[in-house]
């Protein structure tokens, strides 16, 4: 139910959209929040040093590291404010690392959480903060709740969409958002070009939700294979929804992973708050 949450708090980018969306909902689940805050360390200055030996690039290096950890302690300072004004059960962690290091290690730690949630990445901005969604959403093994950067104030889950089609990960993602659809007041099964027969269709996902006690309504579209993101959203936006659930799409490439269209489209795109399971 959520009783165990993390929360990536960005050290170069806009902190308050995650921060009031974490407390809040940590208010409202009476949970325990975990804040974590990373400084990347940039080894650049280090590779230009040709003169000086090892004790010049140490220093260098030791220097940046000193850097890094300040911006994170600056950045996890902004939510302490808010975590003690708001009274709630919360611990903090911060730490600098190099950018190849800092995704594996929020990862792991993401494992042990219910629920991990994290800033929009933002393409106009360079930052080591934009990739910490995508590592987290492959290597967690929970869901990722994903907030836009333009959002303000608490999550409206209200009314939930669920973009369906009948996938594995979308099957996931359902079940990792059961709280939130158990206390939904209206849901809605978005399903982009299903096909007829689907053995795990729209119309069977609302049934065995009803089950749950859980009224859902199902809308049906078709749309060009690069604008499914558009035409959810486009649902979404007239529905007035705010929450939507996925599953988070991506292949291996490289020993690297690549998100899918759909799914990519949303990180560049989202207009409201995201929970993604994969």
């Amino acid at each position: 139910m959520f009783r165990n949450i993390l929360v990536h708090i960005p050290s170069e980018r806009p902190v308050r959209p995650v921060i009031d969306v974490a407390v809040a909902l940590t208010i409202a689940r009476r949970s325990h929040l975990d804040a974590v805050a990373i400084g990347y360390e940039s080894m650049s200055a280090a590779g230009m040093l040709v003169e000086g030996g090892g004790a010049a690039v140490a220093a260098v290096i030791g220097a940046e590291q000193e850097r890094a950890q300040e911006r994170a302690n600056a950045a996890i300072a902004v939510f302490e404010i808010e975590a003690k004004l708001a009274q709630i059960a919360y611990g903090t962690r911060t730490f600098a690392a190099i950018p190849a290091e800092a995704g594996q290690t929020i990862g792991a730690l993401a494992r042990l959480y219910d629920m991990t949630i994290v800033l929009q990445p933002e393409l106009a901005k360079t930052s080591y903060d934009n990739e910490i969604p995508q590592q987290i959403l492959f290597n967690s093994g929970g869901p990722m709740l994903m907030v836009p950067y333009i959002h303000k104030g608490a999550l409206d889950a209200h009314h939930v969409g669920i973009a369906w089609d009948g996938s594995r990960l979308a099957a996931r993602a359902v079940r990792d958002a059961m709280p939130f659809l158990m206390g939904a007041k209206a849901v809605t099964v978005i399903a982009v070009n299903e096909a007829a027969g689907d053995d795990a269709s729209s119309d069977q996902l609302a049934t065995h939700l009803g089950r749950r006690g859980i009224a859902a309504r199902v809308q049906r579209l078709t749309a060009d294979r690069g604008d499914v993101q558009g035409a959810i959203l486009s649902v979404a936006a007239e529905s007035r929804t705010g929450l939507l659930v996925m599953g988070g799409y991506g292949h291996s490439r490289l020993q690297e992973r690549i998100l899918g269209g759909v799914t990519r489209s949303m990180f560049d795109c989202m207009t409201v708050p995201v929970l993604m399971s994969h």
